[in-house]
């Protein structure tokens, strides 16, 4: 006997995973877990029994549920399925897949579209931050079609614009959890900075790389990822994170020079692998660290702060614009607002089968 749970396979921005609505899973947090990781393939390092990619941009999980906060459209729990192991990771978001949250609600009909744009409130549960979502939806109906071009997924699509009004600190407490804009450890210079996602910067040159290295080339450097994550367990503390020693974050970005008009060129590593772009968020804290004086950012790119900024962050796929609103009347630039562009494609609906000696589900086996 199997249980079949309804989901949606979707695309959000550069990854993909599985969106479900909370009342369709198990109350209990740790059957849930398990019933999640079921879906998407165990521990088995290719998923081959489930619907997981097996990588990390393509094995992750959206839970969307009404929210009862005032103003607030829908809750939002991200959930990373660790590719290769037996368990699964809440401490981060995904802008990616927040980016699909908004069409997958109003297909659902947690919100009803409002005109040829559509604003979806939603509240990052892992975080607790908010993003508003605007959403192309004439004659009521999300459109997926349109011309908006994102670096790393084929083809356009309709835009989704991004808003956060207030990322800073969204898992660290603070823009600069250290509470310093560089620090020094094991002889390396670092920022940690968390503008939606706790990152580390790093200057590629200091693990004697160009930062034109290809994700493929850099994933074979076993010795440059044991000294990546060597850096990380000491950080995540000193973050406020903890013991990161089974989190995704914080993520590890390399510096360089812009070489294609960006203002800064990135490799990042999610946090084991180098990831084939930038995540959302990750590529939002980058760019904060481009206008803070004294960081690491500055070494390769100096920004003249305005009331409105675009950062272009390149990565190994192409760039990244992110829009960020300032508060002027700070001697230090404060980041009132970040604005991003992505787009999403709904994949497939239907339903999801996990054995019944599981969960047995709510009547739905069969």
């Amino acid at each position: 006997m199997q249980t079949a749970i309804p989901c949606a396979l979707m695309r959000g921005g550069s990854s993909k995973g599985l969106y479900f609505l909370g009342k369709d899973l198990p109350s209990e947090e740790a059957l849930r877990d398990r019933v999640l990781l079921a879906a998407m393939g165990g521990s088995d390092p290719r998923q081959i029994d489930g619907l997981g990619g097996a990588h990390p941009l393509t094995s992750k999980i959206a839970i969307v549920s009404p929210s009862a906060l005032p103003g607030v459209d829908v809750d939002y729990l991200f959930v990373q399925a660790v590719v290769g192991e037996d368990r699964v990771d809440l401490s981060p978001t995904c802008g990616n897949i927040l980016a699909g949250v908004g069409p997958f609600a109003l297909e659902k009909g947690l919100v009803t579209a409002r005109g040829d744009i559509t604003r979806v409130s939603v509240y990052m549960v892992n975080t607790g931050k908010i993003c508003e979502l605007s959403v192309v939806t004439p004659g009521g109906c999300v459109s997926y079609d349109g011309e908006a071009a994102i670096d790393g997924v084929p083809g356009t699509g309709s835009p989704i614009i991004c808003d956060f009004p207030d990322a800073a600190g969204s898992s660290c407490g603070s823009l600069l959890p250290t509470g310093n804009v560089r620090d020094r450890i094991d002889g390396v210079d670092v920022t940690c900075i968390d503008s939606g996602m706790p990152v580390v910067l790093l200057r590629a040159s200091d693990f004697g790389l160009s930062g034109e290295e290809s994700p493929a080339e850099l994933n074979r450097n076993e010795s440059l990822k044991l000294r990546l994550n060597s850096l990380r367990l000491k950080l995540g503390p000193m973050m406020n994170l903890g013991d990161v020693t089974d989190k995704v974050i914080p993520k590890m970005s390399l510096l360089s020079a812009p070489r294609k008009g960006g203002n800064i060129s990135t490799r990042t590593f999610i946090p084991h692998i180098c990831h084939e772009a930038i995540g959302v968020l990750g590529a939002a804290s980058v760019a904060a660290g481009c206008i803070l004086p004294g960081s690491l950012c500055e070494d390769f790119s100096i920004i003249e702060s305005e009331a409105v900024i675009t950062v272009r962050v390149e990565h190994p796929s192409g760039h990244f614009d992110v829009t960020m609103e300032l508060e002027k009347e700070s001697e230090i630039p404060v980041i009132k607002k970040i604005g991003l562009l992505r787009t999403a494609r709904m994949l497939m609906t239907g339903c999801v089968m996990v054995p019944a000696s599981l969960w047995p589900g709510q009547g739905r086996e069969s």
